[in-house]
């Protein structure tokens, strides 16, 4: 929350859905991307800590490109966890409050929110954008709409 003074910094979802446009348009492999549109909404969003991509194989997600502090949590079984149950389910999370849910896979001690945004190719989930915030309750439904745009460009690239 910000100090007496302090600017609040507004998240510009045009802006950034543009930016990740052009990320996604420039003449670098797949991973890079990913990378890119990771550091870019970790950068630009202040209540997004942890960003990053997990990617279907075989039944699982498997970590992909990610900026935030390093997780244990590299592959995850559908119906495990927050991004197991977004997978199985083939749909958004968006868990407000994480201690309330039973099945969480904690990545850190930090970590009071996420929402999950499957990717869908070809009707089928291909992989997830996973968003972990040090806040509670932050997400809002501009945050939502955002990474499910983001997620429909990316799903392109898959």
């Amino acid at each position: 929350m910000a100090q007496d003074g302090e600017e609040v910094k507004k998240m510009d979802s045009e802006d950034i859905f543009e930016k990740v446009k052009g990320i996604l348009k420039k003449d670098i492999d797949k991973d890079g991307k990913l990378k890119k549109i990771c550091k870019l909404l970790a950068d630009d969003v202040e209540h997004y800590d942890w960003v990053g991509f997990y990617l279907v194989k075989k039944e699982r997600l498997v970590l992909g490109p990610y900026v935030g502090e390093p997780t244990e949590h590299t592959d995850i079984g559908f119906g495990e966890g927050i991004c197991g149950q977004a997978a199985d389910m083939e749909e958004t999370f968006r868990v407000q409050d994480v201690t309330k849910e039973d099945n969480y896979l904690s990545c850190s001690v930090n970590v009071k929110s996420e929402l999950v945004v499957p990717i869908f190719k070809n009707g089928e989930v291909v992989g997830e954008l996973d968003i972990d915030s040090h806040e509670e309750s932050p997400f809002t439904d501009e945050d939502e709409k955002l990474l499910e745009d983001i997620c429909e460009e990316v799903a392109e690239i898959l």
